[in-house]
């Protein structure tokens, strides 16, 4: 037994290839098939995470990815163990890879930016988003860039880097959302009867909410008439249909009860000549 474990020993310090010993490449081996098993444990755990997530292909390249991240670290673990030098591949490298790094940096930055996305789910398809001057429904996501279809049907491809980094509006996350008037009445209107006028269309609407309640008041007195603003809110998957349909109301409603917008007056005074 112990001849065995004498032999097995002398056989570890045999060199296989300039200074590689048996024992660093069977050190090797062990690292390279400890990282691929973590690899591949790591890459099945975000595959059971996402796969509702994501779509197919994405997830399939985004597990890739991870795959290969981790065979170059199990790599770069390795070489110098088997006694490669990296310094001149590192300094050759550096140079392309500055070259590259240049070129690609807003490839790399809306890559990771979707995969940030993809994992935190701040929008999904379907969703009515805001993003700087862009407006509308999400109609695809991708790992590179979402694409959104404006209100006026134009297709807009959004670059993920500028999507991550902007804020994102979502109009109708909220089961309800509301929206206000500023309505001018002349000073010669009764204030108090144009706000209950405006209550009343309000509380007749079939889509105009009691809870929260609408609030009607008067927030100013401007320069040619008194300002009334009105506070409505509806469900946000027609808010913008309630509150067209309740402005014409209210307008219809005053106009029938003598009460009109005022136009912009301008009082001149004329002095006497001496």
């Amino acid at each position: 037994m112990i001849e065995l474990l004498d032999l097995i020993i002398k056989a570890m310090d045999l060199t296989i290839y300039g200074e590689v010993k048996l024992r660093d490449i069977i050190f090797a081996f062990i690292v390279i098939v400890a990282v691929l098993l973590i690899a591949k444990f790591v890459t099945m755990s975000l595959k059971k995470s996402l796969v509702d997530k994501m779509r197919k292909d994405q997830l399939q390249i985004l597990l890739k990815i991870v795959y290969a991240i981790f065979l170059l670290l199990a790599i770069a673990v390795v070489t110098p163990i088997l006694g490669v030098n990296l310094t001149g591949l590192l300094v050759a490298g550096g140079i392309v890879g500055i070259a590259i790094g240049f070129a690609s940096q807003k490839v790399v930055s809306n890559f990771l930016s979707g995969v940030f996305l993809l994992l935190e789910r701040p929008i999904k398809i379907g969703d009515q988003i805001i993003v700087g001057n862009v407006a509308g429904f999400v109609e695809d996501m991708s790992i590179m860039s979402t694409i959104v279809r404006t209100y006026d049907g134009l297709y807009v491809r959004v670059p993920n880097e500028q999507l991550f980094s902007s804020s994102i509006t979502n109009p109708v996350a909220n089961v309800a959302r509301r929206f206000e008037y500023t309505i001018s009445i002349r000073y010669s209107d009764d204030a108090e009867k144009a706000i209950d006028i405006i209550k009343s269309v309000i509380e007749s609407h079939p889509f105009a909410l009691k809870i929260p309640e609408p609030s009607v008041f008067v927030d100013s007195l401007g320069d040619s008439g008194v300002n009334i603003v009105a506070r409505i809110w509806a469900p946000s998957a027609v808010w913008f249909e309630v509150k067209m349909d309740l402005l014409w109301k209210i307008k219809i409603e005053l106009e029938k009860n003598g009460i009109e917008i005022p136009f912009p007056q301008r009082v001149i005074w004329f002095g006497k000549a001496d």
